[in-house]
């Protein structure tokens, strides 16, 4: 019995979409996979369908490179409404408590606060979040009214800037790791202020190496017009896989190395960093994947093309 034949388009790239407000990222992803007509494609971490902004989505075989701006370093602005808590830290849920802001609420005080999370700190998963209790997704159990303990993750919060003051609403800019849920870091800070807080607006302004203002994101109706030109135009809009890699060093390496390497051993190659992923590439220059240096210096296969 003969292979079976994948349906839709071979392409290749990476798509940095800035997403609407109102629809869900799997929900944006199906329709760019569409107008691409793309055999295989992937998010890189979603989006509330309350957020806007940078949701990068993999093509072809840069979805086997997902895991790298899974793990990156994220950027949001964020709009905190003080006085206000509601069920899902956000503005979606209901208001379950409200608290006067006191006359101590200052953009001295806020900003003093906002500092006392800069670092590593621990932070406990909102009930309304995909993460599982016992196979089952939290927000299903908080839809059915239950609560249950959770874990605190450790998370870095690299910087907080304050950018408005205008109560009731706060508007913040924020550097973290991988795994922070912003609502919760909102409603925390509502917590030390005395008066509670929810996510009133929240946009994702960077993911790693792409920052608004430095990387043009792609909006899913410039998408559709390109799919009205024609399939360069669409391409034309992609960004090759190295683009991710950019703080990785680039190692060439030799025809045999290549080879070796190819098969999953771990290859010396003369002048190699000592430390750390690389971008491989062969003697002709085509992109290969990533490897990582071993303590005895050779170069191991981490991720292929």
């Amino acid at each position: 019995m003969g292979r079976r034949r994948r349906r839709g388009r071979e392409v290749n790239g990476i798509l940095l979409l800035d997403k609407p407000l109102g629809i869900s990222s799997n929900h944006a992803l199906q329709r760019v996979k569409r107008l691409y007509d793309a055999q295989k494609a992937g998010h890189t971490g979603s989006l509330d369908p309350l957020a806007t902004g940078l949701l990068p989505l993999c093509l072809g075989y840069t979805t086997k490179f997902s895991g790298f701006l899974l793990d990156a370093d994220k950027r949001y602005r964020v709009r905190v409404r003080l006085g206000e808590t509601t069920e899902t830290a956000d503005a979606e849920g209901e208001v379950i408590a409200t608290e006067p802001i006191g006359d101590g609420v200052t953009e001295a005080a806020v900003s003093e606060v906002i500092a006392g999370f800069v670092g590593e700190i621990e932070q406990l998963p909102p009930m309304y979040s995909a993460v599982k209790h016992d196979g089952k997704r939290l927000y299903k159990l908080a839809r059915e009214g239950k609560e249950v303990e959770r874990t605190p993750r450790q998370i870095s919060i690299y910087g907080i800037e304050l950018l408005e003051f205008r109560l009731p609403d706060i508007e913040l800019l924020v550097h973290c790791s991988k795994g922070t849920y912003v609502r919760t870091l909102a409603e925390d800070i509502g917590k030390r202020l005395g008066c509670g807080g929810h996510v009133a607006a929240l946009r994702r302004t960077g993911v790693g190496p792409y920052v608004e203002g430095d990387t043009a994101f792609v909006t899913l109706a410039e998408v559709e017009a390109a799919a009205e030109s024609g399939v360069e135009a669409m391409d034309a809009l992609l960004l090759p896989l190295e683009s991710t890699l950019g703080h990785c060093p680039a190692v060439r390496l030799s025809a045999n190395a290549a080879f070796y390497l190819s098969q999953g051993q771990p290859v010396l190659v003369p002048q190699a960093p000592t430390e750390g992923l690389v971008r491989l590439y062969d003697v002709g220059d085509c992109f290969l994947g990533v490897g990582e240096i071993l303590e005895d210096g050779r170069v191991q296969p981490k991720r292929l093309v």
